[in-house]
């Protein structure tokens, strides 16, 4: 749910900065820059609770904390990657690939009840899954849209 609010608070946030700048909003920078916040914001849950979300991941996988510090890594790299025109396509779509792949996690971490923040296995269940699909689903097409195709309007 937080990453959802800071994505929408920095995307209405700077669509009005720029509107306020350069008299008409810069959407497509807006919807960019709110990905990045969010992108650094999810990050720093890679390092605050690296054990929780160690808890999300397969058993059969080696070096589980380091692959959850690897990923807090690139989503910074990508937060800043998507703002370079030369690099925003393929750093899109890697993200987008990104997206799908952590979607099994969170399935996982569910159906295990994991409360990554607390490290416990009492979390809400299977019902996230309710919320954390759609909100996964949002942020694939939301990359799509700021960083690939974007649609004028």
């Amino acid at each position: 749910m937080k990453p959802l609010f800071v994505l929408l608070i920095s995307f209405l946030s700077t669509l009005l900065v720029t509107k306020k700048i350069h008299q008409h909003f810069k959407v497509d920078f807006s919807a960019r820059i709110a990905l990045s916040i969010m992108l650094c914001f999810t990050a720093i849950g890679h390092f605050v609770f690296t054990e929780g979300m160690v808890m999300m991941l397969p058993e059969i996988l080696p070096i589980k904390n380091q692959i959850i510090y690897l990923t807090g890594v690139f989503e910074i790299g990508a937060a800043f990657a998507i703002h370079l025109p030369k690099y925003r396509k393929q750093t899109a779509w890697v993200l987008i690939l990104f997206f799908i792949a952590l979607l099994p996690a969170n399935i996982s971490a569910a159906m295990l009840n994991v409360d990554y923040q607390n490290a416990t296995y009492t979390g809400t269940g299977v019902t996230y899954l309710w919320f954390r699909i759609p909100l996964q689903i949002l942020f694939i097409l939301w990359t799509y849209f700021s960083g690939i195709k974007w649609i004028k309007i």
